[in-house]
């Protein structure tokens, strides 16, 4: 009589093998159900905890699922019974790379047919929108995959000290080095959750308001709005105005004049490089993914503010930057979950 085996102590990768084993050969593991993996209609992907802190609070994400690899800070998968599910990466390029791409390899979720929103707080050029607003993006633009030598040796006709690696002069067009320069995302889709979202109402604060009114630019001055425009993904966090006009001229570069630059945020190409290597054998569909940023802070100080004063500043943007991010993000992710049949083949015709 062989000795009854508690396969709950058996360490996971043990145990998944000694299931294939047995059956491979007939048998099974008793008391040992396999579950489907999870199969979510609608993934969002946040960065950190205050951006998942309304998705968590507002959306009965109870059924949560620890998946090996994620940050040990945000273990687990949260999902509703609706067909919503969560994952937090932890901030920063290698974090956000590597919580998606265990995400994305694991068996026990199936992403093949999700519906995947990154969604996160940003800063925003006050050229294109101001504090609390939301912009959905059609183009993701690496900000961090050029040379850069110091600003204060530049020649007379250049920006700024940055410029494409391996181009000889600012404004040359570099050819891709990496493969993860830009991602041009599926205006379809993004065009669709735009139209569900346009209208939400936004939060604001009272110190916002207050503090759009130091700048001159008639964008940064009006109330927040739903909008599109493109985002440049970067570890290094950059403020000033030069630096700013320098991702707008490195976001056109690269897409041929394309690209809007507006929201500056760290993980976005990180969080696509995985999804897309994800895509290649059939995990991911990567018409299905779609980019929201919205804004807690300007890219630049206003005229007379020092940039370090600024970076720093508390401008009332945070809290409606982390409302909106879930209010707009849910206007689509309830539009797609209460519609699935339509959505389910694909972006349905109005």
């Amino acid at each position: 009589m062989h000795e009854k085996v508690d396969y709950r102590r058996i360490p996971r990768c043990i145990s998944s093998l000694l299931t294939l084993a047995l059956a491979l050969i007939g048998g099974g593991v008793p008391g040992v159900a396999e579950a489907a993996p999870v199969a979510p209609k609608v993934l969002v992907i946040t960065m950190f905890k205050h951006e998942v802190g309304n998705w968590l609070e507002k959306e009965a994400l109870e059924h949560k699922t620890a998946i090996d690899g994620l940050s040990e800070a945000f273990p687990d998968l949260s999902c509703n019974d609706k067909g919503l599910c969560l994952i937090t990466t932890s901030v920063g390029y290698a974090n956000a790379a590597s919580s998606v791409s265990v995400l994305v390899l694991s068996d026990e979720v199936d992403l093949s047919k999700t519906y995947i929103l990154i969604a996160g707080i940003a800063g925003i050029d006050p050229q294109n929108g101001t504090l609390g607003s939301a912009m959905w993006a059609r183009y993701a633009v690496d900000g961090g995959l050029q040379w850069r030598i110091d600003d204060r040796k530049v020649l007379d006709e250049w920006t700024s000290g940055q410029f494409g690696m391996f181009a000889k002069a600012q404004g040359e067009k570099p050819g891709s080095q990496y493969g993860t320069e830009v991602y041009h995302l599926n205006e379809a889709l993004t065009g669709r959750a735009f139209e569900l979202s346009k209208d939400v109402e936004l939060a604001d604060s009272d110190g916002a308001k207050a503090y759009r009114q130091n700048y001159p630019e008639e964008a940064a001055k009006a109330a927040s709005t739903v909008g599109i425009c493109d985002t440049v993904s970067a570890d290094q966090w950059r403020h000033g105005v030069k630096l700013s006009a320098a991702m707008n001229d490195w976001a056109k570069l690269l897409t041929n004049g394309a690209a809007d630059y507006c929201t500056t945020q760290q993980e976005g190409n990180a969080t696509l490089t995985a999804l897309a290597r994800g895509a290649k054998f059939g995990r991911v569909d990567m018409d299905r993914v779609a980019i929201l940023r919205t804004a807690s802070n300007f890219d630049q100080p206003y005229p007379g503010q020092v940039p370090q004063d600024s970076i720093n500043a508390n401008s009332g943007g945070f809290g409606p930057a982390l409302t909106n991010a879930y209010r707009v993000g849910k206007a689509f992710s309830d539009a797609v979950i209460g519609d699935w049949d339509a959505w389910a083949g694909g972006i349905p015709a109005k």
